[in-house]
């Protein structure tokens, strides 16, 4: 039987301590949509740069990989997993960059999921070029695809072009990696903005539409689902990033603290312009900020 670590008063957030190989097969429940963040498997004793100071960019023992081989079946694995536990029109949203996107590409293809679009995320403040011997890195990938070919999938156009000025939205979204007002309670090592996932999950979920994480780190996730009124599921083997994402979601319980993260994302371009309102009645579409 599944232990959560922790569930919300309102059943709307629940995280489990698991390895999601072990957690997925032992429930049949499907999900309207999921996120993923893998592992990318660069700790090797690199360096990086972070608010003026070099630093090492080992994350952990779950970042160390072993050979392509090995890294190859074990995004086979869980990417097979997660499709057996989408809706027939559920789509799925999988972060990296060149390191590993373009092989997760091709397994999509192989277990025979449709991509959609690749999102090319332009940070807007990213880290200096240390070495000075190549370009910056500035972008990572997002692969949006949905579980079957021939299932029509969820996709908000008209709430998606009045958050852009009334303009088609494109696959190259310019927003800036995460504030420090995101690390409150605690810092995952590879941490995604809530403006990246808020627009992940206001583009292709409904109002209590339920969301799916199976690499949940600080459960940025689940807490961008619950300010936009859909219900999550984080699975998260590391015991320290549990207990982050359990005090991420108790911090919101408090109204002033969730509507001050609601203005953060609304100095982000999150709220549309007036002309949502009338975009909003129109299409059934809900935006709680």
């Amino acid at each position: 039987m599944i232990k959560a670590f922790y569930k919300s008063d309102d059943r709307a957030f629940t995280i489990v301590h698991g390895d999601c190989f072990d957690v997925l097969p032992q429930f049949d429940f499907k999900f309207d949509m999921i996120f993923a963040d893998p592992p990318y498997f660069l700790s090797n004793g690199g360096i990086s740069y972070q608010a003026g100071k070099v630093v090492c960019v080992d994350k952990g023992e779950w970042d160390k990989g072993g050979t392509p081989d090995s890294i190859m079946e074990f995004n086979r694995k869980w990417l097979t997993l997660c499709r057996e536990k989408l809706k027939e029109n559920g789509t799925i949203w999988i972060s990296g960059t060149h390191h590993n996107i373009f092989a997760i590409a091709n397994l999509l293809t192989e277990l025979d999921y449709k991509i959609l679009n690749v999102i090319t995320w332009a940070k807007t403040n990213p880290p200096p070029n240390i070495s000075c011997r190549f370009f910056t890195y500035s972008t990572e990938f997002v692969i949006w695809a949905r579980k079957s070919p021939k299932v029509p999938h969820k996709y908000n156009y008209e709430l998606m072009k009045a958050i852009n000025d009334g303009k088609q939205m494109t696959d190259v979204w310019r927003l800036p990696a995460i504030g420090r007002w995101e690390k409150s309670c605690g810092k995952h090592p590879t941490q995604k903005p809530l403006a990246l996932l808020t627009r992940i999950i206001l583009a292709s979920t409904n109002e209590h539409d339920w969301i799916l994480d199976p690499f949940a780190g600080s459960s940025t996730t689940g807490i961008a689902a619950n300010l936009c009124r859909r219900r999550f599921l984080g699975i998260e083997k590391e015991v320290p990033f549990v207990e982050i994402s359990k005090a991420r979601r108790t911090e919101i319980n408090h109204k002033e603290i969730a509507q001050a993260y609601k203005y953060k994302l609304k100095d982000l371009s999150f709220i549309p312009h007036s002309s949502l309102s009338e975009s909003q009645l129109k299409y059934g579409l809900d935006i709680p900020f």
